[in-house]
């Protein structure tokens, strides 16, 4: 009996913080929150072009467990575009990845990836804008696939401050911080 009341009692203190990490913490946020801030986030305009990121991944202790940076060159052809993506890890090693998109709406989109599980969707609301996706991760978390939450936020002078947590069974396993720039040329 007494090892039932503690399986309970565990279960239901889980439960409560998942509760808590989704009322109160990044997942809490919808897009509808930045409506009517400004600098708008126009999709195409701001990611539809030759782009710097610079970053690093937190894992779950908190520990900067990778640092990175990208070049990224995003172009659009109407409703749909492409953004190439080129990671170099400060360790050593790197990364491609290329966006297949699709403007579903004035500020809405689906997006594919070779290691993105299905589609990704995404919205635009005010200066802010939110993905999720299924990433299969690589390297050595490879076939391990994270639930993904991408965060930008753009700033007046252009910048891109990005915030992503990766989740597997509603709990953190990583954080990843970069600021994506407009490259001058």
């Amino acid at each position: 009996m007494v090892m039932i009341v503690v399986i309970f009692a565990a279960v239901l203190v889980g439960a409560i913080l998942v509760i808590r990490a989704a009322w109160f913490s990044f997942a809490a946020q919808r897009p509808g929150d930045y409506r009517g801030t400004s600098p708008g986030f126009d999709i195409v305009r701001v990611l539809g072009q030759s782009l710097l990121c610079e970053g690093a991944i937190f894992g779950p202790t908190g520990r900067v467990a990778a640092r990175f940076t990208a070049g990224m060159e995003g172009r659009f052809d109407g409703r749909t575009g492409v953004i190439d993506e080129t990671f170099a890890f400060a360790g050593g090693g790197v990364q491609l990845r290329q966006w297949q998109i699709t403007m579903t709406g004035a500020q809405s989109f689906t997006a594919t990836a070779a290691d993105i599980i299905g589609t990704a969707t995404g919205v635009a609301a005010g200066h802010a804008l939110c993905m999720r996706y299924r990433l299969r991760l690589s390297g050595k978390h490879e076939g391990l696939v994270v639930n993904v939450r991408d965060w930008l936020y753009l700033l007046p002078d252009g910048t891109v401050l990005n915030r992503s947590q990766m989740r597997k069974f509603g709990i953190l396993v990583a954080e990843l911080v970069a600021t994506i720039r407009p490259v001058k040329g």
